[in-house]
C-alpha cells in the first residue's frame, strides 16, 4: 500500500516514511504514526505524518497495525 490517500492512514499504524533530509536517497524510516499532518484527502508525494519518536516525513509504505 502507498501513503498517498489520507483515509488509508490512522494513528497507531506501522508505516515507512521518507524524511526531508532523505528525499534524494529515498531512504525509508519505519515507525508508528502519532499525528497526521496533511489536511487534504490526497497528496501525490505521500501524506505527511509525525511518528511517535517525533520524526516527520511523507508516508511511502504502509505495513499494518
Amino acid at each position: 500500500m502507498t501513503g498517498q490517500e489520507r483515509q488509508a492512514i490512522r494513528t497507531g499504524l506501522d508505516v515507512g516514511i521518507v524524511l526531508k533530509a532523505d528525499q534524494r536517497s529515498n531512504r525509508i524510516t519505519r515507525g508508528v504514526v502519532a499525528d497526521i499532518l496533511t489536511k487534504s484527502p490526497f497528496h501525490p508525494h505521500g501524506i505527511k505524518v509525525r511518528l511517535t519518536d517525533g520524526q516527520v516525513g511523507r508516508v511511502k509504505e504502509i505495513y499494518g497495525d
